[in-house]
């Protein structure tokens, strides 16, 4: 069978944190009370300016974390030699600009692929996954299968802001995506904008085997709890039809 796993981006408890620049609230504590009800994964973001997740919480979740940590990073010389440091299960690649407020596409693997495989070559040769987090069009997943990265994240923003029949055709545009991407031999995961309205549709489409989805969850913690929005977005994943 085969049901989605939830990767639960922590970074926006860290935004909160140092807004105030506190020890607090916990990076670990909301790790683990997500884990608790029903994460699969924890998903961090260091960026290059730090503005959220910091270099002590990447070192503490990876000693801590009972379940894998995902580390999301750019392509840097910084940022390698903190993943080949620290080891985590996951590293996911995703372009990265000082002045977005997030993530605001995928990377050009097709166009930067002299850049990004060896990247990808050597956090394999640590034994760490990969993940290129890419927009879902053809050519760059084929850039990403000849860059030897095993898994893809397909980019679900532009479904995710789009309304009426656009969001159709964006939803259309992930299902041949993945569809492409699960013949390629790649693992296919996904996220960028997802929340309990729109995550239904995208869950459906059979070969996404994981979800990262952040902001929403932590959000709708403000109003029911940390535990309670992560087993919600849990049922919305889990209640798809299974292969």
């Amino acid at each position: 069978m085969n049901i989605p796993l939830l990767g639960v981006n922590i970074d926006h408890v860290a935004t909160l944190r140092q807004a105030r620049g506190t020890d607090y609230p916990s990076v670990l504590e909301a790790a683990r009370i997500a884990e608790d009800h029903g994460a699969d994964l924890i998903t961090v973001h260091l960026r290059e300016d730090r503005r959220h997740i910091q270099d002590r919480d990447v070192t503490e979740l990876i000693a801590q974390a009972r379940t894998r940590v995902n580390l999301e990073m750019a392509c840097t010389a910084e940022m390698l030699a903190i993943a080949l440091s620290h080891r985590p299960a996951d590293v996911c690649l995703v372009p990265e600009r000082r002045a977005e407020l997030t993530t605001e596409g995928g990377l050009d693997v097709a166009g930067q692929r002299a850049l990004i495989e060896p990247f990808c070559r050597q956090l394999e040769a640590a034994g760490i996954r990969v993940s290129l987090f890419i927009d879902p069009e053809l050519d760059q997943i084929q850039a990403a299968h000849e860059c030897r990265a095993p898994v893809i994240e397909l980019h679900t923003g532009a479904y995710a802001n789009a309304v009426d029949d656009q969001r159709q055709h964006e939803l259309q545009r992930l299902a041949t995506a993945a569809t492409a991407a699960e013949s390629a031999g790649l693992v296919v995961n996904a996220g960028h904008g997802l929340n309990v309205s729109n995550v239904g549709p995208v869950a459906a489409i059979k070969p996404i085997r994981e979800f990262n989805i952040g902001h929403s969850i932590i959000a709708r913690a403000l109003f029911i709890g940390l535990g309670a929005a992560v087993a919600e977005m849990k049922r919305c994943l889990t209640s798809r039809p299974v292969a």
